[in-house]
């Protein structure tokens, strides 16, 4: 059984239909890459994982327990936590205050030790006392994930992790990111950066226009330029 699973969900802002009889599964200790263009309904997926998509229809059970009613307390209580693109770090707060804030609030899972982040995260330790504001996009990208680790999370949800960042703190953050997937988190990563993307998952979904386009292996997308240069618009990967 898939520790998450979505079956014919379709999803609409308003009247606008945006995702149509979408299916994906992830299993429990999987790493899922979910790719697509831009508009293509990648986060969007993950908004109606985490019940925030104003409207939505079809099943979507985590560990076996439908969830397409939950609010988004209770759907967050039940282990799924999001990191998103925005990263929606407490731009007054400290570092650590941010992490101790996270870990304070997390209900439904035991926290893990904030001085466990900081091991994880060594940049984090040296950064402890900074405020939010005061850190560079790739410091407030690893802080945003470790609140998120904090929580004990039984599905880790990232959306666009390397938006944004430059290459330098991509490659940190894809150090980060392995150790942590290493660690058996379940994790559903949306990214436009399908080299970073791939190197951390083991499957993929292909989406577009809201529609599955393709599902499978890492190994069996490395070998599909065709794929790759009719859903991405890149070039094989190397």
């Amino acid at each position: 059984m898939s520790l998450l699973e979505l079956t014919d969900v379709n999803g609409y802002y308003g009247n606008s239909h945006v995702l149509f009889d979408l299916d994906l599964a992830v299993d429990r200790n999987e790493v899922i890459a979910l790719l697509g263009r831009n508009g293509a309904g990648k986060t969007t997926t993950l908004r109606t994982v985490t019940g925030t998509i104003p409207r939505r229809q079809g099943g979507l059970t985590f560990d076996g327990t439908d969830i397409s009613h939950d609010s988004v307390d209770e759907i967050s209580n039940r282990g799924i936590k999001l990191v998103p693109e925005e990263r929606r770090v407490f731009p007054t707060l400290t570092v650590h205050e941010n992490m101790q804030v996270a870990r304070d609030m997390t209900s439904g899972t035991e926290p893990r030790p904030v001085e466990e982040m900081y091991e994880i995260f060594p940049v984090l330790d040296e950064l402890r006392e900074n405020r939010g504001r005061n850190l560079s996009g790739g410091e407030q990208q690893m802080l945003s994930v470790a609140r998120a680790l904090i929580q004990s999370p039984d599905l880790l949800l990232l959306d666009e992790p390397t938006e944004g960042l430059a290459p330098v703190i991509v490659d940190d953050l894809y150090d980060v990111l392995s150790e942590v997937v290493e660690q058996d988190v379940t994790v559903l990563i949306t990214e436009q950066n399908v080299d970073f993307a791939l190197d951390l998952a083991e499957r993929a979904y292909i989406i577009d226009k809201g529609s599955n386009a393709w599902d499978g292996t890492v190994a069996e997308l490395e070998q599909r330029a065709d794929l790759l240069d009719e859903y991405l618009s890149v070039g094989a990967v190397e």
